[in-house]
Formats: structure tokens, sequence, C-alpha cells
């Protein structure tokens, strides 16, 4: 896996299958991890609440990530709270 380059794509597989073990069950609950690229780890949340506490918990989590896969693969967590779909437009739309 190494000479292929692929050692970093299972160890990132790896925090995928085991989101539990590293952020906890009660997180886990609410997010999930949904791609990893360019150092930049995508986590969907299934509401604004756990959006803004898992982006309070982010530097920890780098920092957590890290020590899981090695110094410096993941630089940075982005958190993506529930989609709400178009807005509508209406009387108090902002022009």
């Amino acid at each position: 896996m190494a000479t292929r380059g692929w050692e970093q794509r299972a160890a990132v597989g790896g925090v995928f299958g085991n989101w539990q073990g590293i952020v906890g069950p009660e997180l886990a609950e609410h997010t999930k991890p949904e791609r990893f690229e360019e150092g930049e780890l995508t986590v969907v949340a299934d509401s604004t609440t756990w959006a803004t506490q898992l982006r309070l918990l982010s530097s920890n989590l780098v920092r957590r990530l890290n020590e899981e896969l090695g110094q410096g693969t993941v630089r940075r967590v982005k958190v993506v709270g529930p989609s709400s779909g178009p807005r509508r437009a209406g009387a108090w739309r902002v022009r």
C-alpha cells in the first residue's frame, strides 16, 4: 500500500469506519464524516446545534485525527449543518 501511495487513504478510511471511537458515541450519533480532500475533513451534522458543538471542538478533533493519521494529515475540519433547501422569496426578502 505504501508503494502505491494508498497508506494515507487507508488510514482516512479507517477514521470513517471508526468515527464513533474517535469522537464518542453521542457526537457520532449526530455527525458523520463525508469526505477528505487536501487535508480538509468535511463532517455533516444533523442539526445546527450539533454543527455548532462540532465547530467548537474542531481544534481538538484535528489534533485527535492527526494522532491517528500522522501529524499534518488533517489541517482543517469543515462542519456542514443540515440543508434547509432553497429559500422562498417573500415579503421579508431584503433587496
